[in-house]
């Protein structure tokens, strides 16, 4: 499928380079061969001429506008746009309106609503009485998973497209083309020298563009402005350095990227890869996270997936927390890779968060049950008349320093065994001081 045709840029000289490279026809469309291949739902859809509402689901600069707009042209139907971001009720009222007229004269609408996700309840079940009564195709577009952040009667009302970040070789493509539109350009100083981009270069701004075809484009006029105002004419990689004034990764920090990546981090840790960990873990330094709620994070995965198996692996998570408020970035990110390679190598037990989540879960349906009165404090002389604390036995008093037979549950409560030791790391040693324990107590009661 070919991508963006860059004859199409004359149809409007003056507009952005990202508008002037906008696909006029869907065999223009970069990526996205799994809805718009032969056979494939988008294009089976274009080909029926039969539009539905529907929900392009997928990271920015992928072609989601670029689709709705396509699909209006292809139906010859009004398009109207909102963003969720600026609009409200009344946007949506006017919109409305506007289909109102357009099928009192015989035309059909499509409403592409932009971030729809960022639409509250009300304002998304208002689309649906003019969804269902056909005023018009309703196409919404989201970076976040429309499964949590869409209401499920709108949902239910339209087909989900996952649409995937365009590839390496798309963007490099498109590199390509986009500064062959400027070198085109016929309102350029007529003695601007024609621009080359290295290979090497062309597949830098496409790692760094990060599958949004948007941001390379932009990225694109940067660096050939900046070549052009310095008199270059060939753009390369140390070129691209020193035009670029930050790095251009694309990150959402409260998107599904974000989660997904620190789940990856998460995982790479639980399955004791340092390598993948370490990469995680830089891939969000590099995306803008902020290292502190890294350090959180790491924090927690001390607790929840090595426990008592390795106790230093939360004193070195808390001690590279404490190193990157003292250091700040660069110098205390060391600190966070290494307590994430620590974590990654250190033996793994998530006995201790199974028999919390346990414990939680029977106090929650259980009934409230007595202290039981040899367990209770007693402070007043009443308190001790009526029982409190008699009988209790101090354990440093007795042999190994445990109180063999003792019970320390409510009475009736049956022993629960919650906390199961894994065979790794220090819990080896805790199940076996258990089990002597235990032993104790069975002499007892034998």
């Amino acid at each position: 499928m070919d991508l963006f045709s860059h004859t199409s840029h004359k149809l409007a000289s003056g507009a952005p380079l990202a508008e002037r490279l906008r696909p006029r026809t869907l065999d223009q469309v970069a990526g996205q061969i799994h809805l718009l291949g032969e056979g494939k739902p988008l294009r089976v859809a274009f080909e029926s001429g039969r539009p539905h509402s529907m929900i392009f689901w997928g990271p920015p600069g992928v072609g989601k506008t670029t689709l709705a707009r396509l699909m209006a042209a292809g139906f010859d139907a009004q398009f109207l746009a909102i963003s969720a971001v600026l609009g409200g009720v009344k946007d949506i009222r006017d919109a409305v309106t506007a289909a109102q007229v357009a099928q009192g004269q015989g035309r059909r609408t499509i409403l592409f609503v932009d971030e729809v996700h960022r639409f509250n309840k009300a304002q998304q079940d208002a689309f649906l009485p003019y969804v269902e009564s056909g005023l018009f195709t309703f196409i919404g577009a989201t970076t976040e998973n429309p499964s949590f952040e869409v209401n499920s009667a709108l949902l239910s009302r339209a087909r989900v497209y996952v649409l995937e970040p365009l590839s390496p070789e798309d963007l490099t493509r498109l590199a390509a083309q986009a500064l062959a539109v400027l070198n085109d350009d016929e309102t350029r100083e007529a003695n601007a020298g024609v621009l080359t981009l290295s290979d090497d270069a062309c597949k830098q701004l496409a790692a760094w563009a990060d599958g949004d075809a948007r941001r390379l484009i932009n990225a694109v006029e940067v660096v050939a402005e900046a070549a052009r105002a310095a008199g270059r004419s060939l753009i390369d990689p140390e070129w691209l350095e020193v035009a670029l004034s930050q790095n251009l990764r694309r990150f959402d920090k409260g998107g599904d990227a974000f989660y997904d990546q620190i789940s990856a981090l998460h995982k790479s840790v639980r399955g004791s890869n340092p390598d993948a960990s370490l990469y995680w873990l830089c891939r969000m330094l590099d995306g803008g996270a902020d290292p502190k709620y890294l350090a959180r994070r790491i924090i927690r995965m001390a607790w929840e997936d090595i426990g008592l198996a390795d106790p230093r692996a939360m004193q070195i998570a808390n001690e590279a927390a404490v190193t990157y408020d003292r250091l700040g970035s660069p110098e205390g990110e060391l600190a966070l890779a290494q307590a994430v390679m620590y974590l990654a190598i250190a033996a793994k037990s998530n006995a201790g968060y199974v028999a919390y989540n346990q414990a939680k879960a029977f106090v929650k349906q259980d009934k409230s049950r007595e202290v039981p009165v040899h367990l209770r404090n007693a402070p007043t002389r009443l308190m001790k008349e009526l029982g409190y604390g008699h009988a209790y036995r101090y354990a440093h008093d007795e042999p190994h320093g445990y109180a063999a037979g003792e019970t320390y549950l409510p009475e009736g409560m049956p022993a629960q065994n919650w906390y199961q030791p894994v065979a790794r790391g220090m819990e080896i040693k805790i199940a076996e001081k258990m089990a002597f324990l235990r032993s104790l107590d069975d002499e007892v009661k034998s």
